[in-house]
């Protein structure tokens, strides 16, 4: 009995000092526009939170703040760019910096520079990708570049069937509201059509727009299937995405907090890179049990030379950046 009592008493103490820990404990909110369950993204906002949370013994907490909540992507950087200081770490498609000075960032978004996942982890693994991420700092914005990672590679997704080019001439398409993917969609024959991811599904079921685009994951997870059940595996450009912390949350923390963000944030992306490729041959495999029609792309040249022109736009003067990412195939 007195066993039982010392044991008892030992975890309440453990529990108090928990308790007391959590209380002072800085929480730091995450922000992701896709669903938790069923999404890489997911998979790399909970690897975080489980990997900071143990590294800071619980000093540092992690909301994961998912679907939305906090805004879309653009709304979301819009905000903190304008002082806002409700969201400390978020995710984001890696292109989203383009428009906001990040220019060596451009190569994560245009159509077919990655050849395969492996090509793109060697580039993630390069100098050239840490230059990449500390090209936000450079260029005075108030975050910092953590680490990248990939959510698979982007397809088409429909309310008619899509099989070849010339099916997506004069179709309403949304994509991001990005230079590079607007032109993109010129380049194959299609019509930008700009609507907020959020209001997406419902724009699809009552035809605003005709196509969209994003990796088989998030096609499964947000239900996109229901009102276009067509994918084109084109693999446009790779869903590159990146961890990014705010100014306003690095100065929460002490020098040590801040080296454990950086560890959890690499631990993250390395369950990323272990998950994605698993995870979208998953996705697939379900879309094709509730009877979506899957297409395969098998020859990208058409493709790319109808992108030639946004590609080589933007590459101008930093022929060399490509040709680097290119040597690494």
């Amino acid at each position: 009995m007195k066993k039982l009592f010392s044991i008892v008493l030992v975890l309440v103490m453990l529990m108090s000092c928990a308790a007391a820990l959590a209380e002072g404990a800085i929480t730091l909110t995450y922000a992701e526009v896709n669903p938790v369950e069923g999404t890489v993204v997911g998979d790399v906002a909970l690897a975080f939170k489980e990997k900071l949370e143990e590294l800071s013994g619980g000093s540092v907490l992690v909301d994961i703040q998912a679907n939305g909540v906090m805004g879309d992507e653009k709304t979301v950087l819009a905000n903190i760019l304008g002082g806002d200081t409700s969201v400390d770490i978020v995710r984001i498609s890696a292109f989203a910096l383009n428009q906001y000075g990040a220019q060596k960032s451009v190569f994560l978004t245009l159509p077919y520079v990655f050849t395969s996942e492996d090509h793109y982890w060697k580039f993630v693994e390069s100098d050239l990708a840490k230059s990449m991420l500390a090209e936000s700092k450079e260029v005075g914005l108030p975050f910092n570049g953590l680490a990248y990672g990939e959510e698979g590679f982007r397809h088409f997704f429909s309310k008619v069937e899509i099989k070849t080019i010339d099916d997506l001439k004069g179709l309403k398409i949304r994509v991001s509201d990005d230079p590079i993917m607007t032109g993109m969609i010129q380049g194959l024959g299609a019509a930008f059509t700009p609507v907020s991811f959020g209001e997406l599904y419902t724009s699809l079921q009552t035809g605003v727009v005709d196509a969209a685009e994003q990796p088989i994951t998030n096609y499964l997870s947000n239900s996109f299937q229901e009102v276009a059940p067509y994918l084109l595996k084109d693999g446009h450009t790779l869903g590159t995405i990146e961890l990014i912390a705010t100014d306003n949350a690095l100065a929460k923390l002490s020098d040590e907090q801040k080296a454990m963000v950086q560890e959890a944030a690499d631990y993250a992306m390395q369950k990323c890179k272990e998950s994605v490729v698993a995870k979208q041959a998953e996705a697939e495999q379900k879309l094709i049990d509730m009877g979506c029609t899957v297409t395969e792309v098998e020859d990208k040249t058409p493709w790319q030379e109808a992108t030639k022109g946004v590609l080589e736009a933007n590459i101008a003067g930093m022929e060399d950046i490509y040709e680097q990412i290119l040597a690494l195939q």
